[in-house]
């Protein structure tokens, strides 16, 4: 489920989401996105939510969800990396790199269990993915929603 795609819900008076002034905005967004990802995990289909939950708005997110435990994984390269990344993706409209800069750093600053964190900047997708997969069946990234917070 592609987070992205919550924000081109808004039509009208749309805040670029890295402002300050957009964090209501991005709470509701939130929101929505944890509703729709929890109803797809209820209706029996192995769901990943592909998008910026910051761990400020992870207990919104998962409250919505309505979920027991869910997993939670920051994949966080070097700022270099997270540029590079952004500037070369295909088809997406979001390429401004002072916002990247700053979300990795918000990221960097943010109380985040190191358990959740990788900073594989890695080029080899496939790996990377396995590396992944490998670590939601071991249960490192599951966050019990009582918990999450």
């Amino acid at each position: 489920m592609e987070g992205d795609e919550f924000f081109r819900f808004l039509r009208r008076g749309r805040i670029e989401p890295w402002l300050v002034e957009a964090h209501e905005q991005n709470e509701t967004v939130t929101i929505a996105a944890g509703a729709v990802t929890g109803s797809f995990v209820r209706g029996g289909y192995w769901t990943v939510y592909d998008g910026l939950i910051g761990p400020w708005f992870l207990p919104r997110f998962a409250g919505a969800a309505g979920l027991e435990r869910v997993h939670y994984l920051v994949l966080l390269p070097d700022v270099d990396v997270c540029v590079q990344r952004v500037a070369t993706r295909v088809g997406h409209g979001f390429t401004d790199e002072a916002a990247t800069r700053h979300m990795h750093s918000e990221f960097e600053r943010a109380t985040i269990d190191p358990r959740h964190v990788v900073r594989d900047g890695s080029a080899d997708v496939d790996t990377l993915a396995q590396s992944l997969i490998d670590l939601v069946h071991d249960g490192r990234l599951t966050c019990e929603i009582g918990s999450v917070g």
